[in-house]
């Protein structure tokens, strides 16, 4: 997306709404941590008793988006259906489970006598997120900013506007019965909005972007808030030539159809030319069962492909039932290809032999790096962190599937007793440096 227009500068109105999404914010970081996991109960309550309404309001997003011929991949995020629902209104529930991110005392340190530093945990504040489809996302980035402390403005794509709006009408009411503020959760409904958030820099604390490649770049460049996200999510499988074929066929089949618009599935397979005849034999069938497009470099070609690669194709990430296969020498050659390539979202192989796989899950510098398992592993809740509000792909923290520890920082406390730092100079006082 090019950068063909400036920002244009928030309105009142939406000022107005950031400044009572800021005031939700410090309230809420400011409650105890039974009142948040309170507040998810209700959240996820009054979601339960919104069903209808919720699933009505997907359907006729639905029907619009496919009469605008939006893409297969978008319409696959955006369906929601009666067990999708239940399991993010679980998820909400779940979310209250974990652990409390806030004031855990991380450094207890006496300095020198009667001088006592802590480092505690703390809230980011705001949260801006915007995204595209994935009404679910709004379920699950709101139980994790209100466990953490946080307030959150939402803009979702206008594809689904109607559920998301069902969505948080929801999750505003069981704010409001637990007793917290309604405006920690802020939906914003118009495109305007969403491209002058990214001046609310006094307001928003973080942007989390989850989207297009296009959509993520074009904030990153756009905005003086600090971002979260990733743009690509190109991953690759390894078919090591010690791999179990079976296990390696199947490990392959899941990582590219379990959930092909995601972006944890493989867009390239990497196969070691001694394995290959023999993996291409059974894999090309089995693909093309699945409706499968396979896309080859000339000597995957030579073993039965039917479509020719290009160099665009290893740097595509297709979110749909197209996998691109390459034949490489040996390890060395797939992990060159990855670095080349890879988003350094998550990148796999299939071995038997575990000085390769430790020697590719060490030199590959992914956020996920993954031995004889699925590339679909790599999320939040999967993690066990009971949701996430993205995927980072940064190599600086949060790195991966970020949950609560990426929503909140810390700060630094420091009590004394009329201590001076000219009595160090003159040596009245020592440091001590004494963890506690």
């Amino acid at each position: 997306m090019a950068n063909i227009f400036e920002v244009p500068q928030p309105g009142n109105d939406l000022l107005e709404k950031a400044d009572l999404v800021r005031l939700a914010s410090i309230k809420i970081s400011q409650t105890e941590n039974h009142n948040r996991i309170r507040a998810l109960n209700f959240m996820a309550d009054y979601l339960e008793k919104n069903t209808k309404e919720i699933l009505e309001a997907n359907s006729e997003d639905y029907k619009r988006a496919e009469q605008k011929g939006i893409s297969r991949a978008l319409l696959s995020r955006l369906k929601l259906s009666k067990e999708k629902l239940n399991s993010g209104i679980e998820g909400v529930r779940k979310v209250g489970d974990l652990a409390d991110p806030v004031n855990q005392v991380q450094i207890r340190r006496e300095l020198s006598k009667g001088l006592i530093l802590e480092r505690k945990t703390v809230p980011i504040g705001v949260l801006g997120v915007i995204f595209e489809s994935r009404p679910d996302a709004v379920m699950q980035i709101s139980s994790l900013a209100i466990r953490s402390g946080n307030g959150v403005m939402l803009k979702g794509g206008s594809e689904a506007s109607l559920t998301n709006t069902a969505i948080v009408n929801g999750l505003q009411k069981g704010l409001c019965e637990s007793g917290l503020d309604k405006n920690a959760i802020c939906l914003l409904t118009s495109r305007k909005d969403s491209m002058s958030m990214l001046n609310l820099e006094k307001y928003i604390n973080l942007i989390i972007p989850r989207g297009s490649n296009e959509l993520v770049k074009f904030i990153q460049e756009n905005t003086k808030i600090p971002v979260l996200g990733h743009a690509d999510g190109i991953c690759h499988l390894f078919i090591d030539i010690e791999a179990n074929l079976e296990m390696a066929l199947s490990v392959a089949l899941d990582s590219k159809i379990q959930y092909p618009a995601a972006c944890n599935a493989i867009e390239t397979l990497l196969v070691h030319k001694d394995i290959a005849p023999a993996f291409l034999e059974k894999a090309i069938p089995l693909f093309n069962s699945n409706e499968v497009k396979l896309i080859g470099d000339k000597r995957s070609v030579e073993l039965g492909l039917k479509y020719q690669a290009s160099l665009e194709d290893w740097q595509t990430e297709y979110l749909d039932l197209i996998l691109s296969i390459k034949i490489v020498d040996d390890i060395d050659e797939a992990i060159t290809h990855i670095q080349k390539f890879s988003s350094k979202h998550t990148d796999g192989i299939i071995t038997d032999n575990p000085i390769t796989a430790n020697k590719f899950m060490n030199i590959v510098d992914s956020a996920g790096v993954f031995h004889n398992c699925s590339t679909r592993f790599a999320d939040g809740f999967r993690y066990g962190f009971g949701a996430e509000v993205g995927i980072s792909t940064q190599t600086l923290p949060p790195r991966g599937p970020v949950g609560l520890e990426g929503l909140i920082t810390y700060k630094y406390f420091l009590k004394g007793n009329g201590n001076i730092v000219d009595d160090f100079s003159s040596g009245k006082a020592i440091y001590t440096h004494k963890d506690l």
